[in-house]
Parts: structure tokens; C-alpha cells; sequence
């Protein structure tokens, strides 16, 4: 279960603690994780809502693909990420990542990683319901920091 897709709004801390559950009992010694959640303003506008579109196969694929990539950098024992699709409203997550290591360092940097990595690779499309009733398509993400 390292990539879910989830249409529906999710509980991070309760999948997170249900992904550790299926893990051996001092098999890491760190976990950093990561939720984002939905914004009610972008680019100086009022934001209500939120369609998220993805392409299926191709997305989980991808982000697969991104654990993979950390799994190589780091020395990590798992890593899991949850995605929102479909329609979101102000508050409600849309990603969670979280990756346990033995130490804190290859935690926090491999986790950092997979949200950066998500976000320019995976194939997914917003598109913003805006308080006066218009929408628009989000063309660039919120900038993250090298």
C-alpha cells in the first residue's frame, strides 16, 4: 500500500498509523510525514473549491516511481503516499507523505523529496472554483525550495 488514490476526503494520521501497524514492531526509528491541505485563497483570489483530475494507472505509476527514486537516495525502511482526487473543499487534505527510516535524517530529506518529486512529476490537474462563481485551471504549483 505505498500509493493510494483516494476520491474521497481521508484521515492522514489514522492511515499512517495503519500503514505502521502492518510494519514489525523496531523496524525504524524515525517517521516524518507531510499533509497538505487545501488552500481558500491562490494567486490573491478567493478559492471555494477544488477539482483535482488524475490520470489513472499512469498516476500511481508515477508515484510509485517516486518512491522508488527516494528508496535509492536514502536508506529508508517504507514510504507511503496518499492522494485526493475529485472534489475538494478548503481545509480537507489533499496529499500525505510520510517515510520511516533508522534516523531522522533519511526521514526527514526522503519525505521532503516525495512531496517536491509528486508535485512536478505525478500527472495530476486542478482546477479552482473561485468565490464569484468562476473557474480556472491552475497552471503552476506552489513553488517548493532546493
Amino acid at each position: 500500500m505505498p500509493v493510494l488514490i483516494k476520491p474521497e476526503s481521508f484521515d492522514p494520521a489514522s492511515l499512517q498509523k495503519a500503514h505502521e501497524a502492518s510494519m514489525s514492531a523496531g523496524d525504524f526509528g524515525a517517521t516524518a510525514s507531510f499533509t497538505g491541505t487545501m488552500r481558500n485563497f491562490n494567486e490573491g483570489d478567493d478559492v471555494t473549491g477544488m477539482m483535482l483530475e488524475h490520470y489513472p494507472g499512469m498516476t500511481e505509476k508515477e508515484l510509485e516511481a517516486v518512491i522508488s527514486d527516494a528508496r535509492s537516495k536514502w536508506d529508508i525502511q517504507d514510504a507511503l503516499i496518499v492522494h485526493r482526487v475529485g472534489d475538494i473543499s478548503p481545509g480537507e487534505p489533499i496529499v500525505l507523505t510520510v517515510v520511516w527510516s533508522a534516523h531522522r535524517a533519511a526521514a526527514f530529506d526522503a519525505c521532503r523529496f516525495l512531496m517536491e518529486a509528486l508535485k512536478s512529476r505525478a500527472p495530476f490537474w486542478k482546477k479552482e472554483t473561485l468565490k464569484d462563481g468562476s473557474h480556472r485551471w491552475v497552471e503552476k504549483n506552489t513553488p517548493g525550495y532546493s
